[in-house]
């Protein structure tokens, strides 16, 4: 596994840090990662669980709600970190989109944590901002899924139609093969229905 690639696993968690105003990414900012083989999806869920233990570790040091916040977004991480390892495992829009719904929780659980540091109508302000920073996070990665179940649905059938539009033509032009053999007789009429087979794939 590259420094390059678990890098992009762990880099849609780096938002944790931030306020609850701007939790969430803009759907298109997190590059989507590579397809990964069995092997590498299993060396990124061991990667993501070792940096687990050494940001979780990272947190003993800490007290009271500043160590809720560093635990949550060790978790976070962690999470992000697996959901994107098995949406680069799997390749599917589903899977992209639960990875984009594991950020937007990831981002909604540090955010209500940070907001136990405020009271009152700040607070209050807070949690609202986080649930509707969640509420878009999910809502965008459904509306993608859906747009990429589409575009999947869309090639699915112009590939079927192009299958069958080839072979309507090839039945076509056998049939012209075929009658064109009417000049012929005996054996050479035989030997010209033949190929004519052989060449438009009738048995």
């Amino acid at each position: 596994m590259s420094k390059l690639l678990i890098a992009l696993f762990m880099s849609a968690g780096l938002g944790l840090a931030g306020s609850a105003a701007a939790q969430m990414h803009s759907p298109m900012a997190t590059p989507m990662a590579a397809p990964l083989s069995k092997d590498g999806y299993t060396q990124a869920k061991q990667n993501a669980d070792a940096q687990y233990k050494v940001d979780k570790d990272a947190c003993s040091s800490l007290s009271g709600n500043a160590k809720d916040i560093c635990v949550a977004e060790a978790k976070g991480r962690d999470n992000v970190a697996k959901a994107n390892a098995t949406a680069a495992y799997e390749n599917t829009p589903k899977a992209r989109e639960t990875a984009r719904v594991a950020l937007a929780q990831a981002n909604y659980v540090v955010a209500m944590e940070k907001c136990d540091d405020s009271a009152g109508n700040r607070k209050d302000v807070c949690v609202k901002e986080a649930k509707a920073a969640l509420v878009r996070g999910k809502a965008n990665a459904k509306v993608d899924r859906v747009a990429a179940d589409t575009h999947q649905d869309a090639m699915a059938k112009q590939t079927e139609a192009r299958t069958e539009a080839s072979a309507s033509k090839r039945d076509a032009d056998y049939a012209v093969a075929v009658e064109k053999c009417d000049t012929l007789a005996g054996a050479a009429k035989d030997g010209c229905v033949a190929n004519a087979k052989v060449q438009y794939g009738k048995s």
